[in-house]
């Protein structure tokens, strides 16, 4: 049940019939909203109908809220309609409406909040894609925390979601970790190898992969050049690195279920026929490119090059396709690679890239917007601000097994992966974000993890009470017996839910369910407290058994709406704290 939904339906509805009145042909009804009034006192549901349609009704808003009022109180949950400032129309529900809400949350459980909003829309979600060079640092926990919260929120609003890696195993990183790799293997044969160069990468991590070679090969790659042994140990280097990033996204249960290879796109022979394709379009040219802005480096070479007509779809400059050496710039894999995504099916792609990747959204638009063809394909980029970490105030300081950044399973061990990805969605994905373990692991309000987590293992706690009591909820629960205003406010608030997890999926911004939730948390240990001073608002009353399982069948509701919203974040709802 979306309430909302509905209110909005009905309100439109109201329109088409003043629209029929009058003999005015009927207005595009998008712009309608039906919300709740940002100021309680105003009423249930609020919509700006009037003041959207007014110029299409050739009158002034205050006289089409109006018409739109005297159709309203027409729905036998309509209490009373008001009209507030320039036009907009503010509705009072009766009080058998919240009953109603209560008893669809409990009907419909686990799903309460689903909805069917993406009508089956493909969309694919690529994040965290790091290059398999080590392991996973802080700065990727964010994007890797929203990507799939965003996947997860899609997927409750009716989208058919594929959660996607992109491996970039083919460029010069990759050549590099195997020299560093390879360092650890003459390691592990017992070699001294000093100072890893400058260049390398020094991280102990890659020792097991040095173990590993030695293992498998003894030394016979030692005595190979290179041109032999490097395929092999970047191979095994690259395979145990993914290795090692599966299990740190694991350890914060994310687990993706395609992993993109953009070696395979080069073997399969996707980047060759994409570039042949594109110059069969006529998006292809040999030109040469304006220098770059600011001062001329000393290497600058005004060149002809291969390029791709990528300003006629709205990118910054024209862009390379082939090195001067003819191999391929990485930029054509990504060509390839967006069209490997549209041949797949899907009708939204989505990328979550760190801050520092603003520059590509240009070009990843662009390239959606070439590729699709007479197809309708949507790119979404979301950027991911920094993300500073401290301890009761102080930067945090390096991690020692990466020996150079501190690596996301740092973060997970130290404070648990439930308050790792809540307090990562805990600010919008564009706002810096400074994460403290000291307050992170606090129980108290003012750790939003703990207070949400703390007001689902209180229903579960009452209602375990309860059971010793010889209490359980009610089958058919009598919600008109909840009178008071806490009460109602929390019915209100979860009316909320599915309307909230709608809007957020279409705006991408999975913080706003963990805004939500700390809200609806709020209203029930208000309501908790209440009930210290007024025992009558207590749940469980023994001399009342009716209205005691009536108020546990309450706690249900609360229950499910709290798991629900947890479940979308990926935080596990605690049954006792």
């Amino acid at each position: 049940m979306n309430l909302f939904a509905e209110f909005l339906q009905v309100i439109r509805g109201a329109v088409s019939t003043v629209a029929a009145e009058r003999g005015v042909p009927l207005p595009d009804l998008s712009r309608i909203t039906a919300e709740p009034p940002r100021d309680p006192s105003h009423g249930d549901i609020s919509t700006n109908a009037a003041m959207v349609l007014n110029k299409a009704f050739g009158m002034p808003p205050k006289v089409l809220a109006q018409s739109l009022s005297a159709l309203l109180p027409l729905h036998k949950n309509v209490a009373a309609v008001d009209i507030a400032g320039p036009g907009f129309i503010n509705i009072k529900l009766v009080a058998a409406a919240w009953p109603q809400v209560l008893q669809a949350v409990l009907d419909e459980g686990d799903a309460y909040g689903n909805s069917t909003l993406g009508r089956g829309k493909k969309a694919n979600v690529e994040y965290v894609s790091a290059n398999p060079t080590g392991p996973l640092h802080v700065g990727h926990v964010r994007g890797a925390v929203f990507g799939d919260a965003l996947a997860e929120l899609l997927t409750a609003s009716g989208y058919d979601v594929t959660r996607e890696y992109y491996i970039n195993d083919a460029g010069a990183q990759v050549d590099v970790l195997a020299r560093s790799a390879y360092l650890r293997y003459l390691e592990a044969l017992g070699e001294t190898i000093g100072e890893i160069p400058a260049g390398l990468y020094p991280g102990g991590y890659l020792k097991p992969v040095g173990q590993a070679l030695a293992a498998e090969h003894g030394a016979a790659l030692k005595h190979r050049p290179e041109a032999e042994w490097l395929p092999i140990v970047r191979a095994k280097a690259i395979a145990m690195m993914m290795d090692l990033i599966r299990d740190d996204l694991a350890a914060l249960d994310i687990r993706q279920e395609v992993f993109a290879s953009e070696k395979a796109l080069h073997a399969s022979g996707q980047v060759r026929e994409t570039i042949a394709e594109l110059r069969e379009r006529g998006l292809v040219y040999q030109g040469t490119l304006p220098p770059p802005k600011g001062e001329l480096p000393d290497d600058w070479e005004d060149r002809e090059q291969t390029l791709f007509r990528t300003m006629g779809f709205g990118d910054d400059i024209d862009r390379p396709l082939l090195k001067s050496d003819g191999s391929y710039t990485y930029f054509a894999s990504d060509v390839a690679y967006s069209r490997n995504k549209i041949q797949r099916g899907f009708d939204e792609l989505i990328y979550v890239l760190g801050a520092d990747h603003g520059g590509y959204v240009k070009r990843l638009e662009s390239l959606g917007a070439a590729l699709a063809g007479n197809r309708k394909v949507e790119v979404i980029v979301r950027l991911c601000q920094l993300v500073k970490l401290y301890r009761a105030g102080e930067p945090v300081r390096m991690s020692k097994r990466a020996g150079e950044f501190v690596t996301l399973r740092d973060v997970v061990d130290e404070v648990g992966p439930d308050a790792v990805r809540f307090m990562m969605l805990f600010r919008k994905n564009e706002a810096p974000l400074d994460f403290d373990f000291a307050e992170v692991t606090e129980q108290s309000k003012d750790n939003p993890v703990f207070y949400v987590q703390y007001a689902h293992a209180r229903t579960c706690s009452v209602i375990r009470n309860a059971a010793e009591e010889g209490l359980k909820p009610a089958e058919t629960p009598e919600f008109d017996l909840l009178t008071d205003e806490a009460e109602l406010g929390l019915a209100r608030r979860m009316a909320e839910f599915p309307r909230l997890i709608e809007a957020a999926a279409q705006a991408h911004e999975p913080h706003r369910v963990a805004f939500y939730l700390f809200e609806l948390a709020g209203d029930f240990h208000a309501l908790w407290n209440k009930g210290k001073d007024s025992p009558h608002l207590r749940f469980i009353l023994t001399e009342d058994v009716k209205l005691t399982q009536t108020r546990l069948a309450f706690l249900v509701a609360i229950r499910y709406v709290l798991a629900n919203g947890l479940r979308i974040l990926g935080v596990r709802p605690a049954e006792e704290m």
